[in-house]
């Protein structure tokens, strides 16, 4: 208990203020210099935002986080806030997909007699799993616990970039152990491949190869423990004697202790993707101590440099809130994939060797090239330059660049090719540390039909990899939607993609290039039908497909991804004064998208894509494909309707709870979109070095630049009924129009808003 003997009353009553401010998540006390105080890790983890709330470290290798459920949609991150039993911690998670993979070397310790089946949600007793609570659940950035009530066992956990720390504090007296399970995963396995070997009565090593939405994953690790274990082998649920001389399909290990009431067994557990040598050497080099508490900190201050970058004031609590968890998710992936020596596994599956390469993995594309990657051009160029260079070198190895790639493994997954806007982008902004010749090459390719000198194990990745829609589209001028599915969708893409090249083109000189792009960019006109006011797929023969409706979706299935002909018609970022042309002028225009958002949120068809969500009348804020159509008023004259409603959108589309998001998180976009448009400008259209102004909802807003500089957003009579923008200033030169450059930000200074309660 405190002493306070000497302290005055008023002394006491600052004291019991500063205690009362509590993050009612963490059960710590917020401060202001350090926004990790703000972070709600469990932000997404309920509803279908996919997220996961355990330990990481920013860009890190390991995700040590619970597992709670395994198949079905809402288990891509392996937790879900409505599940009461946890089936015990993996290291790798994905933070947010609408896919589900990872959930590697599930550890689950035990007291008792060990159980090696998992058990049911339903009956937790028939196997290992244990109840919990979350009133005895603890998280915050880089670190997690959570009391597993079943055995009476406390579970804490923390990690380094490439290593988890564990620590389980046995409560009961007697037989306890942990359990290695090396056939859990966060999905179905389509190819499992099983390994363990014993090191020392201390340590234990392991394999896992299998196959779910990355077809062929390899990965090692190696766990150290700080009390000697024996071990017992399980295979397909059996004991065994002896491990198998070859690889199993379904292994488990259980490593028995005998144990103290209140003692603390810890294990440190390295991972790698090339080998067991790897996985040691992550180890050593990132945990060479027994020491939790030390590694916890340093997690803790990773992610308060991370979160260092952007500083806020004013604004709620919930607001800031949903902010920092936005840039704190915005911060976990891609994910590093190479050792601490440079090895990493490349896309032809080989090992490779570099002396100062830095390899990522997880590139969820075609969500993040809307916000995720156009914010990091601001708060990390540099970190922008790995990102590219490993793209590249993916493109080196596998001969394509990656539309969503994982583990070192094409998927194939979504459509257009946007590494390309990625990487045109940056370059726009200045951001060239990669080689811009192979770069050009690199995205020219992307947007042309060749199957040629793709490594890749299955044919079907090959296919989805390269559609046959980048072969419609070239020889025949356009897609038909009865030879392509998702025809519109493709089609309005590759045009905005196509342009993104152009750009890159005109700059490097490039004349034939850049006209031949441009002309590809405008190929989007022909999808508009102008009786019924939507883009629509087009037959073969010419004709519109029929039936139409605007509302209608079948997911993956139709001509629209993911949602229907109201969210995709707005698809042109690149060319929107034309749009507002093909429309029929301004007013037109403003009609139309007024529509969008007034219109009923109804949807037709029995297999509707459930992604289509967050809906404010057709408009889809839980999906993409939307992120960018609020700032469409900003062309046509009427700027306090993109005001209006980005406002409506932070503030009835994000919370402060698990159900927090309106859609999958999508490796950081569903938050990249909320930093960006918070801050009071949107990346509009990636590519051009332009931002468009939006909301600010606080009232002032510091980026700290990589440079050394700072950019200040200040805004004057902010308040919740004060949406709408009176007058802006930059470096106390007014604006004329909503927009300003990317290089008045990397320049330095302060743009500066007054609002007010009318439009204007």
């Amino acid at each position: 208990m405190r002493n306070f003997k000497g302290f005055s009353v008023v002394s006491i009553l600052f004291l019991f203020l500063i205690f009362s401010f509590r993050n009612k998540t963490k059960g710590e006390f917020k401060t202001t210099s350090d926004n990790t105080v703000y972070v709600n890790t469990f932000i997404g983890t309920g509803g279908h935002g996919h997220t996961f709330p355990g330990a990481t470290t920013p860009y890190g290798m390991v995700q040590l986080s619970p597992d709670t459920r395994t198949l079905g949609w809402d288990a891509c991150g392996g937790y879900h806030y409505t599940d009461s039993s946890i089936l015990g911690f993996s290291h790798t998670h994905l933070s947010g997909t609408g896919i589900s993979d990872l959930g590697d070397f599930l550890f689950m310790p035990f007291s008792g007699e060990a159980k090696v089946m998992p058990g049911t949600p339903e009956n937790p007793d028939a196997g290992y799993r244990s109840r919990f609570s979350h009133e005895e659940e603890v998280s915050s950035p880089g670190f997690y616990s959570v009391l597993l009530k079943d055995y009476n066992i406390k579970a804490e956990l923390t990690s380094t970039k490439r290593a988890g720390f564990h620590k389980y504090t046995f409560n009961k007296e007697g037989k306890s152990g942990i359990i290695i399970d090396l056939s859990h995963n966060i999905y179905e396995d389509h190819q499992p491949n099983h390994q363990f070997k014993i090191i020392s009565d201390t340590e234990i090593v392991g394999y896992k190869g299998s196959g779910g939405w990355a077809v062929t994953q390899d990965i090692f690790f190696k766990a150290k423990f700080n009390k000697p274990f024996t071990v017992t082998f399980f295979e397909n649920g059996k004991k065994i004697d002896a491990l198998p001389n070859k690889m199993s399909k379904k292994l488990v290990a259980v490593l028995t202790f005998n144990t103290n009431a209140g003692e603390e067994v810890l294990a440190k557990v390295g991972i790698s993707s090339v080998d067991y040598e790897g996985a040691s050497k992550n180890l050593e080099a990132e945990i060479n101590h027994w020491n939790f508490d030390k590694v916890k900190k340093e997690a803790h201050d990773s992610w308060e440099k991370e979160l260092s970058k952007i500083n806020v004031k004013g604004g709620t609590e919930d607001e800031k809130t949903i902010f920092y968890t936005g840039l704190y998710h915005t911060s976990i992936s891609p994910n590093t994939f190479s050792d601490v020596d440079f090895r990493y596994r490349g896309m032809d599956r080989k090992i490779h060797q570099s002396k100062e390469e830095k390899i990522y993995t997880v590139f969820s594309l075609w969500d993040t090239f809307r916000a995720y990657n156009p914010l990091k051009t601001i708060t990390d160029p540099d970190k922008t330059n790995e990102f590219i260079n490993t793209l590249l070198t993916k493109y080196d190895q596998g001969g394509v660049l990656p539309m969503w790639e994982l583990q070192g493994n094409y998927t194939g997954c979504m459509i257009g090719y946007h590494a390309v806007p990625v990487i045109v982008d940056a370059y726009n902004k200045g951001i060239r540390g990669f080689d811009v010749k192979k770069a050009y090459e690199a995205v020219v390719h992307a947007s042309t039909y060749d199957t040629t000198d793709i490594f890749f194990p299955s044919k079907r990745v090959k296919t989805i990899l390269m559609p046959k829609g980048k072969l419609y589209n070239e020889t025949m001028d356009f897609i038909p939607a009865d030879l392509e599915n998702e025809s519109v969708s493709k089609a309005l893409e590759y045009a905005y993609n196509d342009w993104c090249i152009a750009q890159m083109a005109k700059d490097l000189g490039k004349t034939d290039d850049y006209n031949r792009f441009m002309k590809r960019s405008k190929k989007y006109t022909q999808y508009y039908d102008t009786e019924t006011g939507f883009m629509r797929g087009k037959n073969q023969d010419g004709k519109w497909r029929e039936p139409f409706d605007p509302r209608f979706s079948k997911h993956r299935k139709d001509d629209y991804t993911e949602g229907n002909a109201y969210q995709w018609s707005w698809f042109v970022p690149h060319d929107v004064e034309g749009l507002v042309n093909l429309v029929g002028g301004k007013d037109a225009f403003i009609k139309k998208l007024d529509e969008l958002f007034s219109t009923s949120s109804e949807l037709v068809g029995d297999e509707v894509s459930n992604d289509i969500s967050g809906l404010i009348g057709q408009y889809a804020h839980g999906n993409e494909p939307s992120h960018h159509i609020t700032h469409l008023y900003n062309f046509v004259g009427q700027p306090w309707k993109t005001q209006e409603l980005t406002d409506k959108i932070m503030t009835e589309l994000y919370f402060d709870n698990p159900n927090g998001l309106a859609g999958n998180e999508d490796c950081g976009q569903m938050s990249a979109w909320y930093v960006l448009n918070a801050m009071g400008f949107y990346s509009f259209n990636p590519g051009d070095p332009t931002y468009s102004i939006g909301r600010p909802i606080f009232d002032e807003v510091t980026i700290n630049l990589e440079s050394g500089k700072k950019f200040t957003i200040k805004v004057n009579h902010n308040s919740k009924t004060n949406k709408y923008i009176q007058k802006i200033t930059l470096n106390n030169k007014v604006l004329q129009k909503p927009f300003f450059k990317h290089e008045d930000i990397l320049n330095g200074g302060v743009l500066e808003f007054t609002m007010g309660n009318l439009p204007k």
